[in-house]
């Protein structure tokens, strides 16, 4: 699936010009093309065809060969006097060889026969998208290589060096950033900008990568100017080679990132300095929405000023505090512990006071007022920048503003330990066939018969204990098995249908559906189990991070035009609402168990299930009822005509197909 997602990814980015005289024909082909293809210009014959690829950008031509007006033959001889290169697939319904031994002479990538074969097709794709690939890659890398000559000519810091370091050539940059003249410089060694504190390790990695590896070296140098002054530069060396692989010389192009570079350093240096440092990490609330809404030159001008109201308001006890911007709308704050006099909690009091002057400050920049707030993270002894940051997402995550985050490392350290535990036990589970699915059964109220089964995800772990879904899927979803796990569960349900006569419901998420080698093995099941693709239910776990409506509306359309039925679950609660309906089409409704569950004894939420029943009946949809636990809900859901129910009055998810208990009695 990796290898399909990467042709994909690659051809969703091309245009196809998709020549085919037949109706059916092409309806049919035209739902595959568009898995693979977001843009599909259709042509109905080769004179249209001539005519579309002269008006387009065409990247690729899908062409059956015999149509009326001008074959696909003719077409292609036309098209290949304006493009001798554009990659050509003949799509034919039988074998033409009289045509094919004409096609040869046009160059084209390869055949296809009608009705396609998804594996020759995948092949035969996957050979033109690296054709077309690296032709592209030609004309980039033809592309960035002027741009960098030009890049390199521009460059304000320039030096070079013979083999031994010894500088050979500087210009007007190198020289103004470092304070010495050229006389200064020529002859002698680089190390005479050297920053004593570098660490001799990384001078070693740097000399071993360009002499001895004889490769590029990439990265930042913090040196020392004539006057004493730190800067930073980012730098790239390479290794100037003779036609027999010998060094010559070694070539630096610089760039200067003190601006850039100070404040953080500065920041880190001084933490790390520091035996009990308390730092404060302050963030501008929702600063990346400032970025979206006022734009990247107005950010620079409102950071700027912000910066001078936070040294404005900044507490000054002991004269021990020192601000950093940081960038993105943070800033570090840093106090001494050693030579503070104050105790944590009178610093602690001093920011949240700090926080509030802040917060009710209106700032003005060219009449604009700019109400801005901060969330503050505070923590000290060891690991203190660790234990702020990680309470700094904290807050972005809970809708807090201020934090004591000292030894939160810990506890996230140790959240991180058990998700890994999780996770090994997830890719452990699927390695020996150990996730499986549990069946519910879903009865018709008014028969008292099974009609259908949902499809539950359990795991057996090493000790054989069974593990709910609770207690793995949404760490899963983090991870890159959750889509191992769903087509585990697919290949079950599918399985499944020989088994029962009833039918059976899986639960889907708009990540399974977004996720084009998810949505490819779906198709799969369907297509081999066409015959009973009626019995199979996708319940759609509903979730506000829809990326793209366009994609669940055409999975939705094409599996219900297979026989297959649409369910929302657990609506009522969560991101559920009518005008979600109209994206969805569903056949069923699922009501959420948090309102079945009370039914008896809460009206709030009998009114809410009437409210619904009332208008699925309307919209001629189907109820389910989840989480029926008793006879008393059950005869609730009956008297509002909900159709069928699901709970442990009728029974739990088992492993195997059975009659509930007590079910063929009544109850």
């Amino acid at each position: 699936m990796d290898e399909l997602e990467e042709i994909i990814k690659y051809t969703k980015n091309l245009t196809l010009l998709y020549v085919e005289d037949n109706i059916e024909a092409r309806e049919n082909t035209l739902f595959i093309f568009e898995e693979f293809f977001d843009k599909i210009i259709v042509a109905l014959d080769g004179e249209d065809g001539l005519e579309k690829f002269k008006e387009n950008d065409i990247d690729i031509i899908i062409t059956d060969i015999n149509m009326p007006r001008m074959n696909g033959l003719d077409m292609l001889q036309m098209i290949r006097k304006i493009n001798k290169h554009i990659p050509v697939l003949i799509l034919s319904a039988y074998n033409e060889s009289n045509f094919f031994i004409e096609s040869i002479k046009l160059d084209v990538d390869g055949y296809l026969l009608k009705p396609i074969d998804m594996e020759q097709f995948l092949a035969t794709l996957n050979k033109i998208v690296e054709k077309t690939r690296l032709k592209l890659e030609s004309e980039i890398n033809l592309n960035l290589l002027h741009q960098y000559q030009e890049a390199t000519d521009a460059s304000s810091i320039v030096s070079k060096t013979d083999i031994s370091g010894n500088i050979t050539y500087v210009n007007e940059g190198f020289c103004k950033i470092s304070g010495y003249s050229k006389e200064e410089l020529l002859g002698k060694n680089h190390s005479l900008l050297k920053n004593p504190e570098k660490s001799k390790i990384v001078y070693e990695s740097f000399w071993n990568t360009i002499k001895n590896k004889k490769e590029i070296w990439q990265g930042i140098f913090r040196n020392i100017s004539k006057s004493g002054k730190t800067y930073y530069i980012k730098s790239t060396v390479k290794p100037i080679l003779d036609n027999k692989g010998e060094i010559v010389e070694f070539i630096a192009l610089m760039d200067d990132i003190t601006d850039i570079m100070n404040p953080k350093k500065q920041f880190h240096d001084l933490v790390n300095s520091l035996e009990d440092a308390m730092v404060s990490i302050i963030k501008i609330e929702d600063f990346e929405d400032l970025n979206k809404y006022y734009g990247q030159i107005a950010i620079v001008d409102i950071e700027e000023e912000f910066t001078k109201v936070l040294l404005k308001f900044a507490p000054r006890m002991d004269n021990s505090d020192k601000l950093f911007s940081l960038g993105n709308g943070e800033y570090g704050l840093v106090r001494s512990r050693k030579n503070c006099n104050s105790t944590i909690d009178e610093c602690i009091d001093s920011l949240k006071k700090f926080q509030t002057n802040v917060n009710d400050f209106v700032m003005k920049i060219d009449g604009i007022e700019y109400d801005i707030s901060i969330i503050i993270s505070i923590a000290h002894g060891k690991d203190a920048y660790e234990n702020a940051q990680h309470g700094l997402r904290e807050l972005l995550l809970s809708n807090r503003t201020f934090i004591v985050a000292t030894n939160l490392s810990q506890k996230v350290r140790k959240e991180a330990e058990e998700n890994m535990k999780i996770l090994k036990m997830i890719k452990d589970a699927l390695a020996s066939g150990n996730v499986i699915s549990y069946f519910q059964p879903i009865v018709n109220n008014k028969t008292k018969e099974i009609e259908k089964y949902e499809s539950l995800v359990r795991l057996i772990d090493e000790n054989k204990n069974i593990i709910s879904p609770l207690n793995f899927l949404d760490i899963a979803k983090k991870g890159k098995y959750y889509s191992s796990i769903t087509s585990r569960i697919l290949e079950n349900s599918f399985n499944a249908l020989a088994s029962t006569k009833a039918d059976i419901s899986i639960n889907l998420s708009v990540i399974d559906i977004e996720k084009s080698s998810t949505r490819y093995k779906i198709f799969e099941f369907l297509h081999k189990h066409k015959e009973d693709a009626h019995r199979i239910v996708f319940e759609l776990l509903e979730d506000e991070n829809v990326k793209d409506f366009q994609v669940l509306r055409t999975f939705i359309k094409y599996v219900k035009n297979l026989g297959v039925k649409i369910a929302i679950d657990d609506f009522g609660a969560g991101y559920s609402n009518f005008e979600r309906l109209l994206d969805y089409q569903p056949d069923i409704l699922k009501i959420d168990g948090s309102l079945i569950k009370n039914i008896a004894n809460n009206e709030f939420s009998l009114n809410i299930v009437e409210t619904i029943v009332a208008f699925a009946k309307r919209q001629n949809i189907k109820i389910i009822a989840e989480y029926v636990e008793n006879e008393e809900i059950f005869n609730i859901l009956l008297e509002l005509n909900v159709d069928s129910s699901q709970g442990y009055f009728f029974g739990k998810p088992e492993q195997s197909f059975h009659m509930p208990k007590d079910l063929a009695c009544g109850r």
